[in-house]
Protein backbone atom coordinates (compact mmCIF):
# COMPACT_ATOMS: atom_id res chain seq x y z
CA UNK A 1 0.00 0.00 0.00
CA UNK A 2 1.14 3.55 -0.59
CA UNK A 3 -0.10 7.02 0.17
CA UNK A 4 -1.51 8.34 -3.09
CA UNK A 5 -2.02 11.82 -4.43
CA UNK A 6 -1.30 15.43 -3.57
CA UNK A 7 -3.47 18.50 -3.06
CA UNK A 8 -4.88 19.59 -6.46
CA UNK A 9 -4.83 23.18 -7.65
CA UNK A 10 -8.58 23.66 -7.24
CA UNK A 11 -8.17 23.26 -3.46
CA UNK A 12 -5.82 26.22 -3.45
CA UNK A 13 -8.18 28.23 -5.65
CA UNK A 14 -11.00 27.74 -3.17
CA UNK A 15 -9.24 29.47 -0.28
CA UNK A 16 -10.76 32.87 -1.06
CA UNK A 17 -14.20 31.31 -1.25
CA UNK A 18 -13.45 29.53 2.03
CA UNK A 19 -12.72 32.72 3.94
CA UNK A 20 -15.68 34.61 2.51
CA UNK A 21 -18.25 31.88 3.07
CA UNK A 22 -17.02 30.98 6.53
CA UNK A 23 -17.13 34.61 7.57
CA UNK A 24 -20.65 34.94 6.21
CA UNK A 25 -21.90 31.78 7.92
CA UNK A 26 -20.45 32.68 11.31
CA UNK A 27 -21.76 36.24 11.26
CA UNK A 28 -25.11 35.93 9.49
CA UNK A 29 -28.04 36.24 11.89
CA UNK A 30 -31.13 34.09 11.92
CA UNK A 31 -33.95 36.59 12.05
CA UNK A 32 -37.71 36.66 11.82
CA UNK A 33 -40.31 39.37 11.50
CA UNK A 34 -42.19 37.88 14.45
CA UNK A 35 -42.28 34.47 16.10
CA UNK A 36 -45.99 34.85 16.82
CA UNK A 37 -47.97 32.30 14.77
CA UNK A 38 -50.55 34.99 14.14
CA UNK A 39 -48.09 37.11 12.18
CA UNK A 40 -48.88 36.60 8.48
CA UNK A 41 -45.30 37.15 7.25
CA UNK A 42 -42.03 35.86 8.74
CA UNK A 43 -38.55 35.40 7.34
CA UNK A 44 -35.49 33.59 8.69
CA UNK A 45 -31.98 33.08 7.32
CA UNK A 46 -30.16 29.78 7.80
CA UNK A 47 -27.36 27.74 6.34
CA UNK A 48 -24.53 25.28 6.82
CA UNK A 49 -20.82 25.01 6.06
CA UNK A 50 -19.13 21.61 5.69
CA UNK A 51 -15.41 21.67 4.92
CA UNK A 52 -13.87 18.25 4.24
CA UNK A 53 -10.36 16.83 4.07
CA UNK A 54 -9.34 13.34 2.94
CA UNK A 55 -6.06 11.42 2.74
CA UNK A 56 -6.01 8.05 0.96
CA UNK A 57 -3.88 4.95 1.32
CA UNK A 58 -4.41 3.45 -2.14
CA UNK A 59 -3.37 0.00 -3.28
CA UNK A 60 -1.66 -0.78 -6.60
CA UNK A 61 -4.91 -1.62 -8.45
CA UNK A 62 -6.62 1.09 -10.46
CA UNK A 63 -6.09 4.84 -10.38
CA UNK A 64 -5.13 6.40 -7.06
CA UNK A 65 -7.48 8.75 -5.26
CA UNK A 66 -5.80 12.11 -4.66
CA UNK A 67 -5.50 13.61 -1.20
CA UNK A 68 -7.70 16.68 -1.23
CA UNK A 69 -9.83 19.21 0.60
CA UNK A 70 -13.16 20.63 -0.48
CA UNK A 71 -16.20 22.54 0.63
CA UNK A 72 -18.74 19.75 0.55
CA UNK A 73 -21.63 22.07 1.36
CA UNK A 74 -22.09 25.83 1.63
CA UNK A 75 -25.83 26.20 1.96
CA UNK A 76 -27.84 29.36 2.46
CA UNK A 77 -31.60 29.40 2.85
CA UNK A 78 -34.47 31.75 3.44
CA UNK A 79 -37.64 30.36 5.01
CA UNK A 80 -40.74 31.51 6.82
CA UNK A 81 -44.49 32.04 6.56
CA UNK A 82 -46.51 34.09 4.11
CA UNK A 83 -50.25 34.49 4.76
CA UNK A 84 -50.95 30.92 5.72
CA UNK A 85 -48.27 29.34 3.54
CA UNK A 86 -44.77 28.30 4.52
CA UNK A 87 -41.88 28.65 2.09
CA UNK A 88 -38.22 27.82 1.73
CA UNK A 89 -35.55 28.68 -0.85
CA UNK A 90 -32.17 27.03 -0.41
CA UNK A 91 -29.01 27.02 -2.54
CA UNK A 92 -25.64 25.29 -2.31
CA UNK A 93 -22.67 27.51 -3.21
CA UNK A 94 -19.97 24.84 -2.84
CA UNK A 95 -19.74 24.42 -6.61
CA UNK A 96 -18.28 27.92 -6.92
CA UNK A 97 -14.90 26.46 -5.91
CA UNK A 98 -14.84 24.72 -9.32
CA UNK A 99 -17.36 26.52 -11.57
CA UNK A 100 -17.92 30.29 -11.76
CA UNK A 101 -21.29 32.01 -11.78
CA UNK A 102 -24.60 30.19 -11.96
CA UNK A 103 -22.92 26.91 -12.99
CA UNK A 104 -21.50 26.66 -9.46
CA UNK A 105 -24.80 27.28 -7.66
CA UNK A 106 -27.23 24.39 -7.11
CA UNK A 107 -30.81 24.66 -5.84
CA UNK A 108 -31.89 22.41 -2.97
CA UNK A 109 -35.25 22.95 -1.24
CA UNK A 110 -37.33 25.48 -3.17
CA UNK A 111 -41.00 25.07 -2.25
CA UNK A 112 -44.20 26.44 -0.79
CA UNK A 113 -46.37 24.43 1.59
CA UNK A 114 -49.74 24.71 3.26
CA UNK A 115 -50.60 22.98 6.51
CA UNK A 116 -54.08 21.55 7.03
CA UNK A 117 -55.56 19.70 9.99
CA UNK A 118 -54.94 16.34 8.27
CA UNK A 119 -51.45 17.04 6.94
CA UNK A 120 -49.22 19.28 4.84
CA UNK A 121 -49.34 19.87 1.08
CA UNK A 122 -46.01 20.82 -0.54
CA UNK A 123 -45.34 22.05 -4.08
CA UNK A 124 -41.94 22.75 -5.63
CA UNK A 125 -38.55 21.09 -5.30
CA UNK A 126 -37.86 19.17 -2.11
CA UNK A 127 -36.03 16.08 -0.87
CA UNK A 128 -38.15 13.02 -1.59
CA UNK A 129 -39.42 10.66 1.12
CA UNK A 130 -37.04 7.72 0.83
CA UNK A 131 -34.76 6.08 3.39
CA UNK A 132 -34.05 7.04 6.99
CA UNK A 133 -30.38 7.66 6.20
CA UNK A 134 -31.14 10.06 3.35
CA UNK A 135 -33.99 11.81 5.17
CA UNK A 136 -31.75 12.48 8.19
CA UNK A 137 -30.09 15.80 7.40
CA UNK A 138 -26.37 15.98 6.67
CA UNK A 139 -25.96 18.08 9.84
CA UNK A 140 -27.07 15.19 12.04
CA UNK A 141 -25.55 12.00 10.64
CA UNK A 142 -22.98 10.00 12.59
CA UNK A 143 -20.60 9.78 9.58
CA UNK A 144 -19.37 12.10 6.84
CA UNK A 145 -21.08 9.96 4.23
CA UNK A 146 -24.42 8.22 4.21
CA UNK A 147 -24.63 4.51 3.48
CA UNK A 148 -23.95 3.45 -0.11
CA UNK A 149 -27.53 2.29 -0.77
CA UNK A 150 -29.29 5.49 0.32
CA UNK A 151 -26.59 7.60 -1.38
CA UNK A 152 -26.96 5.79 -4.72
CA UNK A 153 -30.69 5.06 -4.80
CA UNK A 154 -32.47 7.88 -2.95
CA UNK A 155 -34.05 10.34 -5.43
CA UNK A 156 -33.03 13.30 -3.22
CA UNK A 157 -34.16 16.74 -4.51
CA UNK A 158 -36.80 16.57 -7.25
CA UNK A 159 -39.63 18.78 -8.49
CA UNK A 160 -43.02 17.51 -7.42
CA UNK A 161 -46.05 17.65 -5.14
CA UNK A 162 -46.43 15.81 -1.84
CA UNK A 163 -48.68 15.18 1.13
CA UNK A 164 -47.16 14.53 4.55
CA UNK A 165 -49.00 13.66 7.76
CA UNK A 166 -48.01 13.06 11.39
CA UNK A 167 -49.69 10.22 13.26
CA UNK A 168 -49.84 9.61 17.04
CA UNK A 169 -46.89 7.18 16.79
CA UNK A 170 -45.52 7.69 13.31
CA UNK A 171 -45.67 9.51 9.99
CA UNK A 172 -46.54 8.92 6.37
CA UNK A 173 -45.82 10.85 3.19
CA UNK A 174 -46.40 10.37 -0.53
CA UNK A 175 -45.29 12.34 -3.57
CA UNK A 176 -45.49 12.49 -7.34
CA UNK A 177 -42.31 13.90 -8.81
CA UNK A 178 -40.30 14.49 -11.94
CA UNK A 179 -36.89 12.89 -12.35
CA UNK A 180 -35.64 16.34 -13.32
CA UNK A 181 -34.54 18.94 -10.82
CA UNK A 182 -34.16 22.70 -11.14
CA UNK A 183 -30.51 22.29 -12.12
CA UNK A 184 -30.71 18.99 -14.00
CA UNK A 185 -32.92 18.64 -17.06
CA UNK A 186 -30.91 15.74 -18.53
CA UNK A 187 -32.59 13.06 -16.42
CA UNK A 188 -35.99 12.52 -18.02
CA UNK A 189 -39.02 10.80 -16.54
CA UNK A 190 -41.59 10.72 -13.76
CA UNK A 191 -42.10 8.86 -10.50
CA UNK A 192 -44.26 8.08 -7.49
CA UNK A 193 -42.89 7.49 -4.00
CA UNK A 194 -43.79 7.31 -0.36
CA UNK A 195 -42.56 6.56 3.14
CA UNK A 196 -44.20 5.47 6.39
CA UNK A 197 -42.64 5.33 9.87
CA UNK A 198 -43.78 3.87 13.19
CA UNK A 199 -42.54 4.22 16.76
CA UNK A 200 -43.50 1.01 18.61
CA UNK A 201 -41.41 2.27 21.55
CA UNK A 202 -41.21 5.92 22.57
CA UNK A 203 -40.60 6.32 26.29
CA UNK A 204 -38.15 8.84 27.70
CA UNK A 205 -34.63 7.94 26.56
CA UNK A 206 -35.84 4.75 24.83
CA UNK A 207 -37.01 4.90 21.21
CA UNK A 208 -37.54 2.32 18.49
CA UNK A 209 -38.08 3.38 14.86
CA UNK A 210 -39.40 1.23 12.02
CA UNK A 211 -39.93 2.48 8.47
CA UNK A 212 -40.68 1.52 4.90
CA UNK A 213 -39.89 3.54 1.76
CA UNK A 214 -41.14 2.67 -1.74
CA UNK A 215 -40.69 4.36 -5.12
CA UNK A 216 -41.50 3.60 -8.75
CA UNK A 217 -39.57 5.59 -11.36
CA UNK A 218 -39.97 5.67 -15.16
CA UNK A 219 -36.84 6.86 -17.00
CA UNK A 220 -37.30 8.14 -20.56
CA UNK A 221 -34.72 6.92 -23.14
CA UNK A 222 -31.63 7.07 -20.88
CA UNK A 223 -28.40 7.57 -22.79
CA UNK A 224 -29.81 8.99 -26.05
CA UNK A 225 -31.42 12.22 -27.33
CA UNK A 226 -29.76 14.27 -24.60
CA UNK A 227 -31.03 12.12 -21.72
CA UNK A 228 -28.53 11.20 -19.03
CA UNK A 229 -27.29 7.63 -18.65
CA UNK A 230 -28.95 5.72 -15.81
CA UNK A 231 -26.03 4.40 -13.79
CA UNK A 232 -25.49 3.20 -10.21
CA UNK A 233 -21.87 3.99 -9.30
CA UNK A 234 -21.42 4.70 -5.57
CA UNK A 235 -18.21 5.81 -3.88
CA UNK A 236 -17.31 3.42 -1.04
CA UNK A 237 -14.65 5.60 0.61
CA UNK A 238 -15.76 9.24 0.90
CA UNK A 239 -17.07 11.73 -1.66
CA UNK A 240 -13.50 12.54 -2.75
CA UNK A 241 -12.80 8.89 -3.64
CA UNK A 242 -13.86 9.36 -7.27
CA UNK A 243 -11.46 6.71 -8.55
CA UNK A 244 -12.89 4.03 -6.25
CA UNK A 245 -16.28 4.09 -7.94
CA UNK A 246 -17.66 0.82 -9.31
CA UNK A 247 -20.56 0.39 -11.76
CA UNK A 248 -23.26 -1.88 -10.31
CA UNK A 249 -25.91 -1.19 -12.98
CA UNK A 250 -25.97 0.79 -16.24
CA UNK A 251 -28.71 1.57 -18.80
CA UNK A 252 -27.64 3.68 -21.78
CA UNK A 253 -29.24 2.21 -24.93
CA UNK A 254 -32.21 4.58 -25.02
CA UNK A 255 -34.88 2.08 -24.02
CA UNK A 256 -37.36 3.40 -21.44
CA UNK A 257 -36.45 1.92 -18.06
CA UNK A 258 -38.68 1.12 -15.09
CA UNK A 259 -37.19 1.10 -11.60
CA UNK A 260 -38.80 -0.17 -8.39
CA UNK A 261 -37.00 0.85 -5.19
CA UNK A 262 -37.46 0.03 -1.53
CA UNK A 263 -35.85 0.64 1.84
CA UNK A 264 -36.62 -1.12 5.14
CA UNK A 265 -35.60 0.96 8.16
CA UNK A 266 -34.80 0.10 11.77
CA UNK A 267 -33.25 2.23 14.49
CA UNK A 268 -33.16 2.22 18.26
CA UNK A 269 -32.01 4.74 20.87
CA UNK A 270 -31.26 3.84 24.47
CA UNK A 271 -29.85 6.91 26.18
CA UNK A 272 -26.31 7.52 24.88
CA UNK A 273 -26.41 4.31 22.78
CA UNK A 274 -28.11 3.92 19.44
CA UNK A 275 -28.02 1.51 16.54
CA UNK A 276 -29.46 1.73 13.05
CA UNK A 277 -29.70 -0.33 9.88
CA UNK A 278 -31.41 -0.39 6.49
CA UNK A 279 -31.92 -2.82 3.66
CA UNK A 280 -32.22 -0.83 0.43
CA UNK A 281 -32.56 -2.01 -3.14
CA UNK A 282 -33.87 -1.51 -6.65
CA UNK A 283 -34.94 -3.58 -9.65
CA UNK A 284 -34.24 -2.06 -13.08
CA UNK A 285 -35.76 -3.27 -16.38
CA UNK A 286 -35.87 -1.82 -19.91
CA UNK A 287 -37.55 -4.83 -21.56
CA UNK A 288 -34.27 -6.18 -22.90
CA UNK A 289 -32.12 -6.38 -19.77
CA UNK A 290 -32.61 -6.43 -16.04
CA UNK A 291 -30.54 -5.36 -13.06
CA UNK A 292 -30.91 -5.80 -9.31
CA UNK A 293 -29.07 -3.65 -6.81
CA UNK A 294 -29.17 -4.46 -3.09
CA UNK A 295 -27.54 -2.78 -0.14
CA UNK A 296 -27.45 -3.09 3.62
CA UNK A 297 -25.68 -1.19 6.37
CA UNK A 298 -25.67 -1.33 10.14
CA UNK A 299 -24.03 0.91 12.69
CA UNK A 300 -23.79 1.48 16.41
CA UNK A 301 -23.21 4.87 18.06
CA UNK A 302 -22.17 5.76 21.61
CA UNK A 303 -22.05 9.20 23.19
CA UNK A 304 -19.16 8.80 25.61
CA UNK A 305 -20.19 11.99 27.40
CA UNK A 306 -23.79 10.86 27.94
CA UNK A 307 -25.77 12.83 25.33
CA UNK A 308 -28.44 11.26 23.13
CA UNK A 309 -29.42 11.48 19.47
CA UNK A 310 -32.36 13.75 18.77
CA UNK A 311 -35.43 12.54 16.86
CA UNK A 312 -38.03 14.57 14.97
CA UNK A 313 -41.41 12.91 15.48
CA UNK A 314 -43.10 15.16 12.92
CA UNK A 315 -40.95 13.83 10.06
CA UNK A 316 -39.73 10.44 11.32
CA UNK A 317 -35.99 11.10 11.18
CA UNK A 318 -33.06 11.91 13.43
CA UNK A 319 -32.22 15.50 14.29
CA UNK A 320 -29.91 17.56 16.50
CA UNK A 321 -28.43 15.99 19.64
CA UNK A 322 -30.12 16.84 22.92
CA UNK A 323 -27.73 19.46 24.25
CA UNK A 324 -24.09 19.21 25.29
CA UNK A 325 -23.47 18.02 28.87
CA UNK A 326 -19.89 19.24 29.32
CA UNK A 327 -18.09 22.53 28.71
CA UNK A 328 -15.49 20.67 26.64
CA UNK A 329 -18.21 19.37 24.34
CA UNK A 330 -19.77 16.03 23.49
CA UNK A 331 -17.91 13.02 22.12
CA UNK A 332 -19.59 10.39 19.92
CA UNK A 333 -17.99 7.19 18.65
CA UNK A 334 -19.59 5.11 15.88
CA UNK A 335 -18.84 2.00 13.84
CA UNK A 336 -20.56 1.01 10.57
CA UNK A 337 -20.43 -1.88 8.12
CA UNK A 338 -21.84 -1.15 4.65
CA UNK A 339 -22.21 -3.42 1.62
CA UNK A 340 -23.79 -3.00 -1.81
CA UNK A 341 -24.06 -5.49 -4.69
CA UNK A 342 -25.28 -5.24 -8.28
CA UNK A 343 -26.19 -7.85 -10.90
CA UNK A 344 -27.19 -7.11 -14.50
CA UNK A 345 -27.94 -9.37 -17.47
CA UNK A 346 -29.74 -9.36 -20.82
CA UNK A 347 -33.04 -11.24 -20.61
CA UNK A 348 -32.35 -14.97 -20.83
CA UNK A 349 -28.57 -14.55 -20.71
CA UNK A 350 -25.77 -14.69 -18.16
CA UNK A 351 -24.73 -11.76 -15.98
CA UNK A 352 -22.71 -8.99 -17.57
CA UNK A 353 -22.27 -7.31 -14.16
CA UNK A 354 -21.83 -9.10 -10.85
CA UNK A 355 -19.94 -6.84 -8.49
CA UNK A 356 -19.95 -5.66 -4.90
CA UNK A 357 -18.55 -2.94 -2.69
CA UNK A 358 -18.10 -2.97 1.07
CA UNK A 359 -16.68 -0.61 3.66
CA UNK A 360 -15.97 -0.46 7.37
CA UNK A 361 -16.09 3.03 8.89
CA UNK A 362 -14.96 4.05 12.36
CA UNK A 363 -16.16 7.55 13.23
CA UNK A 364 -15.55 10.08 15.99
CA UNK A 365 -17.54 13.30 16.37
CA UNK A 366 -16.65 16.11 18.73
CA UNK A 367 -19.57 18.49 19.28
CA UNK A 368 -18.27 21.79 20.64
CA UNK A 369 -21.89 22.94 20.50
CA UNK A 370 -24.98 21.18 19.14
CA UNK A 371 -24.53 23.09 15.85
CA UNK A 372 -20.70 23.04 15.71
CA UNK A 373 -18.66 19.87 15.43
CA UNK A 374 -15.50 18.24 14.14
CA UNK A 375 -15.84 14.83 12.45
CA UNK A 376 -13.23 12.14 11.80
CA UNK A 377 -13.75 8.89 9.88
CA UNK A 378 -11.38 5.99 9.23
CA UNK A 379 -12.55 3.93 6.23
CA UNK A 380 -11.47 0.59 4.78
CA UNK A 381 -13.25 -0.21 1.51
CA UNK A 382 -13.03 -2.98 -1.10
CA UNK A 383 -14.54 -3.46 -4.56
CA UNK A 384 -14.91 -6.96 -6.00
CA UNK A 385 -15.81 -8.38 -9.41
CA UNK A 386 -17.54 -11.73 -8.79
CA UNK A 387 -17.50 -12.69 -12.48
CA UNK A 388 -13.71 -12.97 -12.34
CA UNK A 389 -13.41 -13.57 -8.57
CA UNK A 390 -10.99 -10.66 -8.25
CA UNK A 391 -10.59 -7.68 -5.96
CA UNK A 392 -10.59 -4.54 -8.11
CA UNK A 393 -9.66 -1.97 -5.47
CA UNK A 394 -8.86 -1.63 -1.81
CA UNK A 395 -8.67 1.87 -0.40
CA UNK A 396 -8.15 3.11 3.11
CA UNK A 397 -8.95 6.71 3.94
CA UNK A 398 -8.63 9.19 6.80
CA UNK A 399 -11.31 11.85 6.44
CA UNK A 400 -12.42 14.83 8.46
CA UNK A 401 -14.92 17.66 8.48
CA UNK A 402 -15.47 21.03 10.09
CA UNK A 403 -19.22 21.58 10.33
CA UNK A 404 -21.24 24.60 11.38
CA UNK A 405 -24.92 25.31 10.84
CA UNK A 406 -27.14 28.19 11.78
Amino acid sequence: MHLGGSVPNHSLKSRGLAAACLSLSLSAPAFAADDDDADPVTIALGGRVHWDVAAFDNDHRGTDNANDTQFRRIWLDVSGRFYGFTYKAEVDLAGLQDEPGSAGIVARDVFIARKFSAGTLTLGQFKQYFSLDDRTGSNYGAFLERGMGPSALAPTYRKGVSWQATLPHGTWAASAYSLESIDNSATKGKALGGRATWLPLDQGDALRHLGLSLAHEDYDHPGVDGAAVLSIRPRPANDLAENSRLTLARFDTGRDTDVDKWSLEYAEVRGPWSWQGEYTGGVFSDGAQRATVQSAYGFVSWFVTGESRGYDRKTGRFSRIKGVNHTAGALELALRFDRMQGNQHPDGSADTIDASMQAWTLGANWYLKPNLRLMFDLIDSRNRNHLTATTLDQTRAVTGRFQYDF
